[in-house]
């Protein structure tokens, strides 16, 4: 009997000594971690790292992609209207260039002009001369869309005519044109400058 209960005296304590107190678990898994070793999972199984996206890299390359489309559409349009802006000016700068390269054959003929009559002293000749010239710069300026107006004999209309004077007339009815002051020019569809006239009343 003595013999049977030595052996169960021991294999308790075989027992006791494969429990191990929590305190020192926990004590042991900090040792561990400050070691730089792993602290052993519960259960005795290791924790495992969570897998990459495979997707990842294809995402980042496609909006590494997308961003150099973008600065470079945007160098582009800086580029664009970097030159329309100064295509713009230019435009503006130059705008009469063509129109003063047709008058400036006026210029010369009417330098001609002056220059023979001063020589010759001849009235006639300068006002053929000059009314050769005018009728050049009329070509010139019709060559444009520039037109006179004929006001004289037609009713008073205010988006044509200014009137400056209102006077009796016996040969037109109330609000006729009966003289032209100054004459009065039409840019293609548009009034430039309206007719000063008077009016019958």
């Amino acid at each position: 009997m003595e013999s049977k209960k030595n052996t169960l005296d021991e294999q308790e304590q075989h027992h006791e000594g494969d429990r191990m107190d929590p305190d020192q678990q926990t004590a042991e898994q900090a040792s561990a971690a400050a070691a730089g070793e792993p602290a052993p999972a519960e259960g005795g199984a290791e924790a495992e790292a969570p897998a990459a996206d495979p997707r990842y890299d294809e995402l980042s390359k496609q909006a590494e992609e997308h961003q150099q489309r973008y600065l470079r559409a945007q160098a582009d349009f800086d580029n664009f209207r970097r030159r329309t802006q100064k295509e713009k000016e230019e435009l503006a700068q130059y705008a009469s260039s063509k129109l003063l390269t047709q008058l400036l054959p006026v210029v010369d003929n009417f330098e001609r002009a002056l220059a023979a009559a001063a020589g010759s002293g001849d009235s006639d000749s300068l006002a053929k001369g000059v009314d050769m010239i005018f009728r050049q710069l009329q070509g010139v300026l019709e060559q444009e869309g520039l037109k006179a107006m004929e006001a004289v004999g037609s009713p008073f209309n205010p988006e044509f005519h200014q009137a400056i004077m209102q006077v009796e007339s016996e040969d037109h009815e109330e609000g006729i044109v009966v003289e032209e002051v100054q004459k009065g020019y039409i840019l293609k569809d548009k009034v430039l400058r309206p007719a000063m006239v008077k009016v019958s009343g």
